[in-house]
């Protein structure tokens, strides 16, 4: 009869993990971490016959968890951005190899790849060929230069 505790920790906490599954992970994992916990201390309660070591266990885990745990976790689960394709052009720079005047594309070269090129605002003059531009924008397959 004592172990009912016990057993509401072990339920408790697999609820905690369908949930979190359910939802999709939208918590981080928090909440199946928190299920896993509570539903271990229970499983050790049981095993001692204890719901005062169950309860105990389970709130230790649970402390653990979030005082050393969830910062790392968390920072192993961060998404980094990491410009791919066209945005990883914008901010580099690249040699002009094509003259490029105000309303008449030229070519430029960023990394190994050659661009067809415009200057961003038609007030600013051509650029000669080898001069070093500085993309600033892309807009379709033209990359809008400084």
């Amino acid at each position: 009869m004592g172990n009912w505790i016990n057993w509401m920790l072990v339920i408790g906490g697999i609820l905690c993990v369908i949930v979190e599954l359910a939802m999709g992970a939208v918590t981080g994992f928090d909440l199946a971490l928190i299920g896993g916990s509570l539903t271990l201390g229970g499983a050790i309660g049981l095993i001692l016959g204890s719901e005062k070591v169950g309860l105990l266990a389970a709130g230790v885990l649970c402390f653990v968890y979030f005082a050393v745990f969830r910062r790392w976790l968390r920072a192993k689960l961060q998404v980094k951005h990491q410009p791919s394709n066209v945005d990883a052009v914008v901010g580099r720079s690249g040699t002009v190899t094509r003259k490029i005047e105000p309303r008449h594309a030229g070519t430029v070269k960023v990394g190994s790849e050659e661009w067809r090129a415009e200057v961003a605002v038609a007030e600013d003059g051509a650029r000669e060929t080898g001069a070093v531009v500085t993309v600033v924008a892309v807009e379709g397959v033209t990359l809008k230069v400084r």
